[in-house]
This record gives structure tokens, sequence and C-alpha cells, in this order.
């Protein structure tokens, strides 16, 4: 006589995902395999997933690759192996891509908000101070900010509003009347010739006046013809409408002479 196996046929009724193993002559256990679960008549895959998230971190997300297998990727949002996951903030590098004068503010996933600091006005990624700090900031006006700074002209650092008509950096360096000008001392009179106070005119409000008194006191002529502003009948106004706190600057391409 020969001892019968039970797992000799069909798995022994073993389910495919069990081992069958002979115990005594006839008889026989089911023990399911690795990463399955049940009686080994009925194995089911286990889905680590389903308890504790797999292991991932909370702000990851499990997902089955196998039985009793899964991978852990963070969410959107944040960065880790899976395991770990960090907040990722956007404000953290680069100020956010706010300006280098507004405040980053994280506030949901991938998200943040940009506000001009105190004293500055813009939309956060744009965001202007007083039109004396505007000067600086800009080569086309630069030229201006130092001579106004040489004569400790501080006008337009107050509270305004200022009206201000910029002659561009190239055309201050080239004229040659500059010079004489500072030697003369009157380079002061000339440069305050070019502000108005009291009053913040962007371009559409100059299209409907014709003449404005300077901090130097004299008038400026403002005439409108082929869609362009010219002052003094020679200056035309090139650039137009750069605002800040306390008032706005319009770039000329002349120099004005009281």
């Amino acid at each position: 006589c020969s001892a019968i196996d039970a797992c000799e046929s069909s798995n022994g009724g073993c389910s495919s995902k069990a081992e069958c193993r002979r115990t005594t002559p006839g008889n026989r256990a089911c023990v399911c395999r690795a990463g399955h679960t049940g009686d080994g008549i009925v194995c089911i895959e286990i889905n680590p997933c389903l308890v504790n998230n797999g292991g991932c971190d909370r702000n990851a997300e499990c997902t089955q690759t196998g039985p009793n297998q899964a991978v852990c990727n963070c969410l959107k949002g944040y960065s880790g192996d899976g395991k770990t996951c960090t907040y990722i903030s956007l404000c953290s590098q680069n100020n956010g891509g706010c300006s280098e004068f507004a405040i980053c503010n994280d506030t949901e996933l991938a998200e943040r908000t940009c506000t001009c600091k105190p004293n500055y006005i813009g939309d956060g990624f744009k965001c202007r101070g007083n039109i004396f700090q505007e000067l600086l900031r800009n080569s086309n006006t630069s030229r201006f900010y130092f001579h106004l700074e040489a004569l400790s002209i501080r006008d337009i650092s107050g509270p305004g509003p200022f009206t201000l008509f910029v002659p561009r950096t190239d055309v201050l360096n080239s004229d040659p009347r500059v010079k004489d000008w500072i030697a003369k001392g009157v380079m002061a009179q000339v440069l305050r010739y070019h502000m108005v106070g009291c009053a913040n005119l962007l371009y559409k409000d100059l299209t409907a006046i014709t003449n404005i008194t300077s901090l130097h006191g004299d008038l400026i002529h403002i005439s409108y013809s082929q869609n362009s502003l010219v002052l003094n009948n020679k200056a035309e106004i090139i650039l137009s409408d750069a605002v800040g706190t306390n008032g706005v600057i319009h770039v000329i391409n002349q120099i004005l002479v009281p």
C-alpha cells in the first residue's frame, strides 16, 4: 500500500494562491502564500494601503503594486520619499515670485498671496514706493535722481501728490548745458521746473489741460497733437504713468528750461 497524496490533484482543493502541504496520509493543509490572507481554500491579496495608509505619510498617497506591496507618493504641494512628506512653501524660494517689496503668504496647497509692504503700492508682483525711490530703480530716470541727490533736493519724497517730468538719462548725460547750469548754480531751478506739486496727473489728465505750474514757479505749456503730448512745444512724453505712492512719473525726450 502507498500513502495517498492529498495535494496531487488540483492543488489538493486549495486556492491557486495557496500552498498545499501534505500532513498525514490522505490529508493536507492549505496555507496562503506570502502577501495573501485567508483559510487556504480562499486566499485574498493583502492590500497594505487599507491599514494605516500602508505606512505612508498622511500627506502621501498609498498605491498597491502587488500582494502586500505598495508605493508611497507625496501629494501635490509636498516633497519627500512618501514615508515622510514635507510641505513645500512657495514663499521659501525667491519670495514666491512676489516683488521684493511684497509679503508672500502661503495659503492653500501650491497657492500663495503677494501683498505689497506698507508704503508701497501695486499688485504684489510689482510694488512701487514713492516716486523719489522709483527714479533710482529705472535706468531711464536714475540720472535725474542722482542730480536731485547731489543738490539735496528732496521735495518729491514728501507725501505729495506730485507729477514729475523726467528727461531720459541719456538726454541728461549728453546735453552740454547741464555742466554749465551746475557751474552757474542754477541746476536746482532747472530740476524743480520738471516737478508739479499738489497734482497726480496721469497721461489722460494731461491731454485735457494746457498749462500747469511747476515747483519752480513757471508755467509748463502742454499741447496734444498726433497722439503725442508735448511740453513747451519741444519735449515729448515717451513713457508715462509710472505711478508711485505719492505721485506719477512721465519720461520726456528733452530737458525743460524755465
